[in-house]
């Protein structure tokens, strides 16, 4: 029996691939310690694992805020970092030497998992629940002028992180040295080869084992003669009243049955009155409503995407921010979706038409279906994870 650890951020978009891997690990008969947050407790416990609460030593943050480090202030992102490194060194470092594992599985943006198994000397596994990032794709990344300003003149306060984190013995060389994988670090990215892009600029310690996806033992209801189209902008930056009424004032008069989630804070009665032909919820059991749609429109997150694809349904690409819009111009370059060129009633209606209408868009996302489906998901992940250890044994 092998002894595994996982750290995440609390992010649902980067949890949640984890759990199934977490399912197969602990079904194998091996234990597994997952350092998460409340939040997530249920569903890391119902897997099988060891919750571990982070909660009380991650800075009060929202996810949405968490996003907008990610990625507007980077040197505030470096600064969370630290400051979680540094306030769980105590208990995790202590924690750790004690259970002993045999690896650590980290979250790409979740670098605390990184430092603790290089100053611990643990064998380490980057889980890459988006596309895989080099000095290549990075280039993909549109980044505002404003926002590379913005990491110039952070430069001062990054450095300032990086000599605490020496001061508690962790060995780093720069902040690149933190937030980028080279070719020699084993990563698990949870999409295929035929979609990430630059695929051929990665070495093969990437393991490119597909979408991780919770099977759900629901679907919605059989598939009827009008057309269903599902509309989500994920768990994030969903508090968008505007692109919501807009979809209204697309759909409702049309032919289709649409299903709209809105995410928990954002107050259905403020949307105003509901067409008949629109079912709008706060939430929704996303796998099961896939397994029925004709066409989702989504923000572009790489876990709805991933899940999109994977049941062969094709999109309208409404992205946020830049690196959904990486995942969105892949999505539309492999011909299995339309990106929505302004947010209004007209070019919405007119984007679902065509998408509906031209049949290459459905069956090119069956084509990466297929392709999704065959890469092995979780139990190829858990397979990687397993050799990993076996090689260092």
């Amino acid at each position: 029996m092998s002894k595994i650890v996982f750290f995440s951020i609390p992010a649902h978009g980067h949890t949640n691939p984890t759990i199934p891997v977490v399912f197969e690990l602990v079904s194998k008969g091996h234990e597994v310690w997952y350092y998460s947050f409340k939040e997530f407790q249920e569903k890391i416990e119902g897997a099988g694992a060891k919750f571990i609460p982070c909660d009380e030593f991650l800075p009060p943050i929202s996810q949405q805020e968490l996003n907008r480090k990610a990625g507007k202030d980077f040197a505030a992102l470096i600064e969370m970092i630290v400051n979680t490194t540094v306030t769980l060194d105590e208990k995790v470092c202590s924690e750790l030497r004690e259970f002993q594992p045999d690896c650590i599985v980290s979250d790409s943006l979740c670098f605390w998992g990184k430092l603790f198994s290089k100053k611990l000397r643990i064998p380490y596994i980057c889980s890459t629940t988006t596309f895989a990032f080099n000095q290549y794709t990075a280039k993909l990344m549109k980044r505002s002028i404003k926002e590379i300003l913005g990491m110039i003149t952070g430069m001062p306060r990054i450095n300032k992180k990086m000599q605490l984190l020496r001061s508690h013995g962790y060995e780093v060389d720069s902040f690149i040295s933190i937030i980028q994988n080279d070719n020699e670090t084993d990563t698990i990215v949870y999409t295929t080869k035929e979609f990430q892009p630059m695929a051929e600029t990665f070495s093969d310690r990437y393991a490119f084992v597909g979408p991780s996806i919770r099977l759900s033992p629901k679907v919605l209801g059989e598939r009827k003669s009008k057309k269903f189209i599902y509309i989500s902008l994920g768990t994030v930056l969903n508090q968008n009243k505007d692109f919501y009424q807009n979809c209204i004032k697309a759909f409702k008069d049309s032919g289709y049955d649409i299903m709209m989630s809105v995410g928990e804070k954002t107050d259905i009665a403020s949307l105003g009155r509901i067409p008949k032909n629109f079912t709008v919820k706060n939430y929704v059991d996303q796998i099961a409503i896939l397994q029925r749609a004709d066409v989702f429109i989504t923000h572009c997150g790489m876990n709805s995407v991933n899940e999109s694809l994977y049941y062969g349904v094709p999109m309208v690409l409404f992205p946020i921010h830049s690196e959904q819009g990486v995942v969105a111009d892949r999505v539309a370059e492999l011909g299995a979706g339309i990106k929505l060129k302004r947010n209004r009633p007209k070019f919405l209606a007119k984007a679902i038409a065509d998408v509906l209408e031209d049949q290459t868009f459905l069956q090119n996302a069956q084509k990466l279906s297929r392709n999704f489906r065959n890469a092995g998901g979780a139990v190829e992940a858990a397979n990687v994870i397993l050799a990993k250890i076996n090689k260092k044994s």
